[in-house]
């Protein structure tokens, strides 16, 4: 139930088209929760519906021109009553940590190449999500709204942080073990 409050979330930062929209969630919300564009167009659609966002009117309507989306007060209500509420944590649910643990019962063949392509691709994130931090971030940029965001990306960095070493270990591990692995 979290993308109508991640697009609510977005659209209160900035009423954005749906094309935007999408655009703004490959580049930042995509970061922490995905979504197709087929998804963030139908959602808007659901949101319009139910009154808690709304099409701002054209100076010239022309058909097919992109629609720019508001958050109504209903909205902000709506995303207000959200973040008050109380969620349990998700349980982690990776393929990888499945895969290893099949790998006890059948072997380790390719685990140790897997688990260096997902090293590669961690810290790759990690990269990407200094450079968030470099641009996005400078010292003194301290607004409440700004110290909130910082933290949803030294989330992502913590995340990506524990992969690399959890994954450096799990190498090892299979790295050291009897019999082919590759």
């Amino acid at each position: 139930m979290s993308l109508p409050h991640a697009i609510l979330t977005a659209l209160l930062e900035k009423p954005s088209s749906g094309l935007e929209l999408t655009r703004r969630f490959d580049k930042s919300i995509g970061y922490f929760w995905s979504a197709t564009h087929q998804q963030i167009y139908r959602e808007l659609g659901r949101l319009e519906d139910a009154g808690l966002i709304r099409a701002l009117p054209s100076a010239v309507p022309v058909r097919g021109q992109k629609k720019e989306y508001e958050v109504l007060a209903a909205g902000s209500g709506e995303l207000a009553r959200w973040v008050g509420e109380s969620h349990d944590p998700k349980p982690v649910r990776d393929p990888l940590l499945l895969r290893i643990r099949a790998a006890a019962v059948v072997g380790t063949q390719g685990l140790g190449e897997e688990l260096r392509r997902h090293l590669e691709l961690h810290r790759s994130q990690l990269a990407v999500y200094g450079g968030i931090e470099e641009k996005d971030f400078p010292a003194g940029r301290d607004a409440d709204e700004d110290r909130l965001r910082r933290l949803v990306l030294h989330a992502g960095i913590g995340l990506e942080t524990f992969w690399l070493r959890w994954l450096e270990e799990a190498l090892a591990e299979v790295e050291g073990m009897a019999g082919p692995q590759s």
